[in-house]
């Protein structure tokens, strides 16, 4: 499956983290160590915040490990919250639109994990798009819609009871197509000012998923480390896998849970999905969606 990290905190240059780090998301792409299938190359991309507003975005289609723009691209571009993601893909075409981050006006989404049986069940979710968004799908991948069926169930309004929505209604209309345990999911996304991700599966096996201890606890534990004297204090990182090999640098998120960061802080939640509010209400008539 892929593999995909986040940081929030003081603003540093993308390649201290998607590069310089232990064990990188870049070195991931091309041997993963907590995945089945360790190699994720097709293809990759990053997003970020600035003071321009619309996060930047760079999407490519070859392997993260061997591509030299993004490294330059990394070592000049400096950012307080930026997510980055390499790809393997579960059947959809290898093409830059099908590459995540996903972008929508202020947000930036990632996804690991799938829709099971996503092509039986594909028209049903497309169906529960909301009209006007629906133009803007760029690609074919079960993670886009699923970030544009969070936005059609008022991910700007309010992102975690979107994301519910959404889980909600991918189990449903999954189940009634005869699929057991149709959604598997790790997400990451941002809007500016705070970094979200929510572990969750059909199944209650999810893909790993992990956030840093805050760093002043981890100077305690190791004063004399070179590397933790450079990392900022708010510095948080959410990521597939750990970015090294200190078990005691990294907190595994539980089960059904989403977590907010904001300000070097980490709050964490449950995650239960609940369909949109009248969904099955009769004055809506055939169509179930809550808009």
């Amino acid at each position: 499956m892929c593999r995909w990290m986040a940081y929030s905190g003081t603003s540093i240059a993308l390649a201290e983290v998607l590069l310089e780090t232990e064990i990188s998301l870049i070195d991931q792409s091309l041997s993963a160590r907590r995945s089945l299938e360790p190699t994720n190359g097709d293809g990759f991309g990053v997003g970020w915040f600035s003071r321009a507003g619309r996060p930047g975005l760079y999407r490519a289609i070859q392997p993260a490990w061997n591509d030299e723009n993004l490294r330059d691209l990394a070592a000049q571009v400096e950012s307080g919250l930026f997510l980055a993601h390499v790809r393997r893909s579960t059947g959809t075409p290898v093409q830059r639109t099908n590459c995540h981050p996903f972008r929508h006006g202020k947000w930036l989404f990632v996804h690991n994990g799938e829709i099971a049986g996503f092509r039986r069940i594909k028209r049903e979710l497309v169906l529960e798009v909301d009209p006007e968004l629906y133009p803007l799908i760029g690609g074919s991948t079960d993670s886009e819609l699923m970030f544009f069926l969070a936005l059609s169930y008022g991910l700007e309004e309010d992102p975690f009871r979107a994301l519910e929505a959404m889980a909600a209604v991918v189990e449903r209309i999954g189940r009634e197509a005869g699929i057991e345990h149709p959604l598997q999911m790790s997400v990451g996304l941002a809007d500016g000012e705070r970094l979200l991700a929510v572990r969750y599966s059909s199944e209650g096996c999810s893909r790993t998923l992990f956030y840093n201890q805050k760093i002043d606890a981890l100077r305690e534990l190791y004063p004399s480390s070179p590397r933790l004297a450079k990392i900022p204090s708010d510095a948080r990182a959410v990521v597939s896998e750990p970015l090294n090999d200190v078990s005691d640098a990294w907190i595994e998120v539980p089960e059904s849970c989403a977590l907010s960061v904001a300000r070097g802080e980490v709050e964490l939640r449950s995650f239960t999905p609940r369909l949109p509010r009248a969904y099955d209400d009769p004055a809506n008539g055939n169509d179930r969606r809550s808009r």
